[in-house]
This record gives structure tokens, sequence and C-alpha cells, in this order.
């Protein structure tokens, strides 16, 4: 499909025949001699470029072709005059200033999926690993020794593997873990029961995950919820002897605290691909620790997927430095760039609403229902649907959720999405319904964009109430009884919390809500506080 917000824009250089490639990390040479064969196209490789030199040199290139270790800045990107897109021959962006990008037109494509089995090969095969302390006994073999009774093993068969993050790289782990009679549990909010059942795994919350797996793996995205996911508090819930696999990212490790468990032998085992700064700083604990086992981030490593992911990035950018076609992107929306000024404010509004109600939502999310009234009936609703769905996924899933892959990450994890449109009259010209179902509760609201763009939450459980959608807000359930302004207002002035909006709308059977939006953050001291009030039945801190 083309995009035509790009044809229309661009249209100038996309008819231009000659193009100026940089390729800055290694690329399968299949992929290189895709762009090679464009007449008049300069394609160049250059795999060891310092920071300075790559700042030097990035001026005229019209795309840029990389995978981890090259390190997009916004400083790079202020010096690229001329370049149009990034290509990432893999998953994770997090090297790529997104927002930087975004600022300048520039489009950021990826290759999501194409290393999936690579990775949760490594995986497996650190678990076995670690399980008969494969490294260990083989180099204390080759110097001569022979301890059999040094190198007890355990068995995989019967134990319980808790997966952490339960898209494609976890489902790959699940389904391998199961053919050697795994016990597998998962934890990931954004999976259904349904497709749980499917894969033969069971869905339990974080805790449960920690206090039961014998064998620990991560494959969640590196956001601000999973930075530090395995700490000190989180592994004194796990099994004592517990074994922990990191092929994600190195920052959902506290290393030093990974350290002392390993020291107390809290922690049998781990196995990292990954560190929080590669190469590792001399001071890390974890390389040289001895029931450790370390690779050097070569999850994705192999002929096979590098091979993909280099054809299929190469792939990607010819199309789009040809024909203005677009696939993978993660930072862009498809359409005509008169329709997405248009729908540009429901975007935002779609955004926040799904934010807001999943950040207030407990549970394994089954099923999103949205309505569309008045004159939203009328402009993209799939792209609107697809806003909403990015702020109901991302808070859990990091910025790679995007317009254009939030309905695939959603149908990957068997959650049902119910659009519908309705014409009956209601107090706004335009709004906006929708409704998050999960195992244990059901939550609902609704939006509007008001008078030059402005995003406005209308109800929320079906109570009447307008509240400005952005930015910090605390959300609160009470009883409607007198005083609760008054106890909310003292507790965040006394904490020097400003407050900068406070809505409250009553409903049936002396049940209230609130929406308080806030100039800084509220510290989780005081959301106890809050929540102690008698009045309070609910209280949650909500970011947009």
């Amino acid at each position: 499909m083309r995009h035509h917000i790009y044809e229309t824009h661009y249209l100038d250089w996309i008819s231009s025949p000659i193009m100026k490639i940089l390729i800055s990390d290694r690329l399968s040479q299949q992929g290189i001699e895709l762009l090679q064969q464009e007449n008049g196209w300069q394609v160049d490789v250059k795999t060891s470029l310092t920071p300075a030199q790559l700042l030097e040199v990035i001026g005229n290139y019209d795309a840029l072709l990389v995978r981890s270790n090259t390190q997009v800045t916004a400083e790079v990107l202020q010096a690229a005059k001329s370049l149009r897109v990034i290509g990432r021959a893999g998953t994770g962006i997090d090297n790529i200033n997104l927002e930087a990008a975004t600022n300048k037109g520039i489009v950021v494509m990826n290759t999501p999926g194409g290393n999936s089995v690579s990775v949760a090969e490594l995986a497996l095969g650190l678990m076995l690993a670690m399980a008969r302390s494969v490294p260990q006994a083989s180099a204390s073999t080759k110097e001569g020794k022979w301890d059999k009774k040094d190198f007890t093993g355990v068995e995989l068969k019967d134990k319980t593997l808790g997966v952490a993050g339960f898209g494609k790289i976890g489902m790959e782990v699940a389904k391998r873990a199961r053919a050697f009679q795994m016990n597998v549990v998962v934890y990931d909010p954004y999976v259904s029961d349904r497709l749980a059942q499917d894969l033969n795994v069971k869905l339990v919350s974080l805790d449960e995950l920690f206090a039961k797996s014998d064998v620990i793996t991560l494959h969640v995205p590196l956001v601000e919820a999973t930075r530090h996911l395995v700490n000190a508090t989180s592994i004194a819930k796990m099994k004592d002897g517990v074994r922990i696999i990191n092929t994600a990212r190195g920052e959902l490790i506290h290393e030093a605290d990974l350290a002392a468990a390993l020291d107390s032998g809290k922690v049998a085992a781990a196995a990292v691909d990954v560190l929080s700064l590669e190469p590792p700083a001399a001071e890390n604990p974890l390389p040289k620790h001895p029931k450790v086992i370390v690779t050097p981030h070569i999850a994705a490593s192999t002929a096979e997927a590098q091979e993909v992911v280099g054809v299929e990035i190469a792939e990607q950018v010819r199309g789009f430095l040809k024909d203005g076609i677009i696939r993978n992107a993660v930072n862009f929306p498809s359409v005509s760039f008169e329709e997405y000024k248009k729908i540009g404010p429901f975007l935002q509004l779609g955004e926040n609403l799904g934010g807001f109600v999943s950040q207030i939502c407990d549970g394994h999310l089954s099923e999103v229902g949205i309505r569309y009234y008045g004159e939203t009936v009328d402009i993209n609703t799939h792209l609107i649907a697809s806003s909403i769905l990015v702020g109901i996924l991302k808070p859990v899933l990091g910025d790679g959720i995007n317009l254009i892959n939030a309905r695939k990450h959603l149908d990957e994890r068997g959650i049902l999405l119910i659009e519908s449109q309705s014409s009956r009259v209601r107090s706004y010209s335009n709004l906006i319904s929708v409704r998050l179902k999960t195992d244990l509760c059901e939550e609902w609201i609704e939006g509007t964009i008001l008078s030059q763009g402005k995003s406005r939450l209308v109800s929320v459980d079906g109570i009447d109430i307008e509240a400005p959608l952005h930015g910090a807000i605390l959300f609160i359930r009470n009883n409607d009884t007198p005083g609760v302004i008054g106890q909310i207002g003292t507790l965040l002035g006394s904490n020097h919390v400003n407050i900068a909006n406070f809505a409250l709308g009553r409903g049936e059977s002396n049940q209230a809500v609130g929406v308080v939006n806030v100039d800084s953050q509220i510290p989780e001291s005081l959301l106890r506080e809050i929540r102690s009030c008698p009045s309070i039945r609910f209280a949650r801190v909500v970011q947009l």
C-alpha cells in the first residue's frame, strides 16, 4: 500500500534517481546488494565510524541503515541535512532518538520478528547451560581436572519457567520449554486467556511469577516500569535457588543486587547476554562472577537472523526511496497530509484516553471496545482506534508501539477489539467511548475535543465529569460524602503538589469520581496517605 503523506510532501526527492545510502553497522551481503542494484545509487558501507566521524559524514546521506551499535543521537540527526529514512535491522530502536527523528520528518523503520527464533534459542541454550553448569564444567576439565561431584546439575523436566513478556520471543521460548516438559507461567498484562490456553501456559501476576518460578527469563521492553525489574525487592519474592536469564536489555536487572543475591545463594545462577553498559565497566560484578554465564549480546547473531533482517530492511528502505512505500515504520501514520491535519487532535485524544483507562485498569486484558459518536464517525476511525491502542499498550510495551503496529500487537496477544458507531445524540458534537475488559474488572471512559483542539475527559464509569487529559493526574473513586475535596487538597498542598484542576463527578448509590490535574509528580508515600482517607475507595496516579 502506498502512503500518500510522503508522496505528496516529498515528491521532489522520491522521483530523484540519485540516492546516497550509508550502512554503518554490519548487514548481510544480500541486503547490501539489493541496494547496490539500483542505478545511480551510492551505497557506502562504513562499519567502524566513531561518533565524531558519523557526525562529519552523515550530512549528505538520504538513508542510514543501522543495527544496535550505531547511536543515532539528536546531534547526529541535526547534522543529517538530507536524511529521509533510517532503517534498523532488528527490533529495538533505543539506539535511535525517535523524537528527534520524528521532529525532522525522518521515517524510522525496523524489522520486528526477524530474529525471534534466534533470541529464543539462545535463551533455551543459556537455561540448559545453567542447569548443568556447562561452561564451568568445560573450563574445569580443560584445566586438567575431573571434578564430577562439583557439577551436579538439575533437570528442567517438571520445573516452572517464568516468562516475563509474552511477545514473539517470549512465545517462542514457551513453545520450546513445553517440549522440555516444563510448566510455563507468563506475566504480560496484554495477553488474553484464550491465547494462553492455546499455547498451554498460565497467566499470572508478576509477583506470582517471581514466587513460583524455578527459572525466570526476561523478554520485556525497556520502559520506565521495567527498569531494574530484577532488584533486591523482587529477588526477595523469588524461590531460593532461582535461576535468571536476560536476553532483552541489560537495564532490566539491577546488577549489584543480582550479584549480592548470587553471593548469598538466593539466586543459584544467572545467564545474561546483555548488560547495562556494553562492553561492561570494570566495576560490573556480573561478568567475572563464578555463577554467571555471560555472552556479548549475541542473541540475534545467527547467520539466519542476520540474513533475514538484513534483506528485510534493505527491501523496506529501497521501497521507500523509490516509491514512498512504508513498511514497519515506527513513527509515522499512513494518511494524506490534509487528512492528518484534520484528525491530529483526535489521535492525541485517542492516545490519552487509552493511556488513562489502561493505567486505572487492573488484570489481564481480554477485550477493547471503542464507540464513536457525532463528527468522529465521518473521519478515519481506523487510525483513531490505533491511537487508542497505542495509549493502552505503550505503558507496558514501550515506545516501539505506534499507529502502524498497535493492532498487530493486539492481535498477537489474542485481545479482542470491537469498534462501533452510534447515531445517538450526545451532549458533545464529537465523542469517543473506550471500554476495557479484564479478568478482574471493566473500565469505561469517554472523551471529546473542545475548541482549539483541546482534549477533555467527560465521563468515567458513566459519571459525567470534565477534566483536561494531559500531564500528571490523580484519579480517585470515593464515597459521596462531605470533605473529600478538602482532604485531598490539604494532603497535596502540604506535600507541595500544586493543583491545576480539580473535577468531581457524582453518580448513583453514593459513588463519586475525582480527576485532579497536578503540576508535579505525586510520590508513592503521598499516594498511600490519600488511599488511607476513609472516603477514598481507589486512588491512582496517571501519567499522560
